[in-house]
């Protein structure tokens, strides 16, 4: 029974204890929302409409079953194809090319499988996105 006893005057004054000190806690986390509701909202970032267009058409399409952002699955790496292509108009109007009638030799043996039903502009859109991945 003391033992009880013990145990729950423990418990109480732990409750006391982690229940003390509320009013400064309440009046510190008052004082940060104030700070958090004077501070100007953040920008948001401009967006390129080309890399917005291009990443949901790379999303809608079948690239990703042989491409990977970031490494090499079937094809090239986009970041790697970025890395070596400069973004210029020859660039992209090549690479374009290459999307809609498909390719080879560049990456290895493994031929990049042609798209006819993607138009010029969509590829072009795809294309600049790759391109926008450059480290």
């Amino acid at each position: 029974m003391k033992k009880l006893f013990i145990v729950l005057s423990f418990s109480g004054l732990g409750l006391l204890v982690s229940c003390g000190g509320g009013e400064e806690k309440n009046a510190e986390t008052e004082a940060r929302k104030d700070q958090a509701e004077a501070a100007p909202e953040p920008a948001e970032p401009a967006v390129d409409a080309d890399y917005e267009k291009g990443l949901e058409l790379v999303g809608k399409s079948d690239c990703f079953t042989c491409h990977k952002v970031n490494e090499k699955a079937i094809g090239p790496a986009y970041q790697d194809v970025a890395n070596k292509y400069e973004k210029t108009d020859a660039n992209i109007n090549m690479l374009a090319e290459k999307v809609i009638k498909g390719g080879a030799g560049n990456w290895g043996q493994i031929p990049m499988t042609p798209h006819p039903q993607i138009t010029p502009d969509d590829a072009k859109a795809m294309v600049k996105y790759v391109l926008s991945l450059k480290k």
